[in-house]
């Protein structure tokens, strides 16, 4: 018999790694392929996760507490981040910085896009956060320059939408 609790988070994990996959299979500019992905699923690693998100609340803001209280109520969170590279597009010196950045934003942004396109047609409720992405940078959970995260759950109500801050 599989209780309820276990067979949502099995759901979930097992949604996290089909977004993954959407992540990097999605394209890429000139088919450089600079997008890296990481699952949080285990307790102790969401906890700390959220632990430094509270901590970054105190220079930052509220929402980065508010984000935490999130992603403790998760079954798993996505991490999906991007190297800015060098795409070798002949541009003049001065702007191959702000090409490779752009370049490297947009993989990232497709990416993002393919995930939770991913998790919108399995039914499970995820909300795009950079305050994951800050504090797992923090963290170096993921050899990127960029990251964004993804926090992930399964109830009749999407936790991380109409959310009250603080909670009562």
């Amino acid at each position: 018999m599989i209780e309820i609790s276990e067979a949502v988070k099995d759901g979930v994990v097992q949604v996290a790694k089909l977004m993954a996959l959407s992540a990097l299979t999605a394209p890429k500019g000139r088919g450089v392929d600079n997008v890296l992905v990481k699952i949080l699923d285990k307790k102790e690693e969401l906890e700390s996760l959220a632990a430094a998100m509270d901590e970054l609340s105190r220079d930052y803001g509220d929402f980065f507490a508010r984000d935490a209280y999130g992603v403790r109520r998760s079954e798993a969170v996505l991490l999906v981040g991007c190297r800015v590279v060098d795409f070798k597009l002949k541009q003049p010196r001065e702007t191959a910085v702000d090409v490779n950045l752009a370049m490297s934003l947009i993989n990232l942004g497709i990416a993002i896009g393919s995930a939770v396109k991913t998790a919108s047609i399995l039914n499970v409720d995820n909300r795009i956060m950079y305050t994951i992405g800050i504090a797992a940078k923090k963290l170096n959970l993921l050899d990127a320059d960029i990251v964004l995260g993804i926090p992930l759950s399964a109830t009749s109500k999407n936790i991380y939408f109409d959310r009250a801050w603080p909670p009562k």
